[in-house]
């Protein structure tokens, strides 16, 4: 029997527009983490900071 994984599927939202632009996979072995990172979002058309949010 296979392994339940311990990673789930979560999205980056852009903290100025809160457009959901990322979905990237995260370990949630230890509870969620609190993960921020600048990415290039398309509405706003310049790097701002993105959130991870859930569905």
């Amino acid at each position: 029997m296979a392994k339940k994984s311990k990673r789930e599927y979560v999205w980056l939202e852009c903290s100025e527009c809160n457009a959901r632009n990322y979905r990237t996979e995260v370990s949630v072995a230890e509870g969620a983490p609190k993960l921020e990172l600048k990415k290039f979002c398309k509405a706003e058309r310049k790097r701002t900071v993105h959130k991870l949010r859930r569905k």
